[in-house]
């Protein structure tokens, strides 16, 4: 055990899984504030269509992902009154890059063995083989963007809860809102590179808004998700390295306990719920006795 925990592989997993899951948290917890859960869901499909149509072009995927992801940023950005009510326009769009990643995936992967490999690497990413560069672009982006929400922490904060008060008091909601979707998609990209498409949206998610059901203290929930982001992270690589199934791959523990965490959370907001109203009705009792 000690000698997998001093090997490289182990230390790069751990930091990269590390760094990526608080840079999802903070930037997720602002995500679930603004309700923009479905712009990260456009931004990961649109950056998969990205990632495999440079790739099938021999670019890097990394420059192909974030070049669609900007794209797609402005666009949201300018549209984002527009596209309400347009959910059918919006989802076939979506629907369109995803396909169109799936069909670049698919000539990738069969012009040779390694191309599959790194097609799957795409789709499910691979903390167990962070190369040093990847945690040097992991890092810069985690800083650059922790950084930037640290500087803007409360101006956004104002402008996610109460976006007509903030604008009435003079806070540039406009270009917070720009701002915060370049931030998103930064994320994004760092995130698909380390845990791959299909678990940065969780990683995303899942930790704030379970943070978000359970308190509605901004400072407690923000410290919330990144601790539930950094829980599950590693719980999964420590399970993926030292479990008894050692075999199952870490992204499969990362999302089970997404999901587990945040259905945890939705039961006890549920259960609070219900019961404020039979707390009610007693007192209610209490005074008419």
């Amino acid at each position: 055990m000690e000698e997998i925990i001093k090997s490289e592989i182990f230390r790069n997993a751990f930091f990269g899984g590390s760094l990526t899951a608080v840079l999802c948290a903070a930037v997720g917890y602002f995500m679930v504030l603004r309700a923009l859960a479905f712009a990260s869901e456009a931004l990961t499909d649109i950056g998969f269509a990205g990632a495999t149509g440079s790739a099938l072009l021999g670019l890097t995927p990394f420059w192909g992902m974030l070049g669609l992801s900007l794209l797609a940023v402005l666009t949201l950005g300018a549209l984002r009154d527009r596209l309400k009510g347009r959910d059918v326009e919006v989802g076939m769009v979506l629907s369109f890059a995803l396909g169109l990643g799936v069909l670049f995936l698919s000539l990738y992967s069969h012009s040779s063995g390694t191309h599959a490999s790194s097609g799957v690497r795409i789709l499910f990413g691979s903390l167990m083989s962070l190369s040093g560069s990847l945690l040097l672009v992991l890092t810069l982006v985690a800083v650059i963007v922790l950084l930037i929400l640290a500087a803007t922490f409360r101006p956004l904060l104002f402008a996610s809860v109460d976006p007509s008060s903030a604008r009435a008091k003079g806070v540039p909601t406009k270009a917070l809102d720009y701002a915060f979707l370049v931030l998103l998609a930064a994320t994004t990209v760092v995130s698909i590179q380390a845990i791959g498409i299909l678990l940065a949206f969780a990683l995303i998610s899942a930790p704030a808004g379970a943070a978000h059901k359970l308190t509605r203290n901004p400072g407690l929930a923000f410290l919330a998700a990144l601790l539930l982001g950094l829980g599950i992270t590693w719980s999964g690589i420590f399970l993926a390295f030292f479990g008894p199934w050692s075999r199952i791959p870490v992204g499969v523990y990362i999302a089970t306990f997404s999901a587990l965490i945040y259905g945890l959370a939705l039961l006890r907001d549920r259960f609070r719920i219900r019961s404020r109203p039979e707390a009610c009705r007693h007192n209610e009792r209490e005074i008419h006795e």
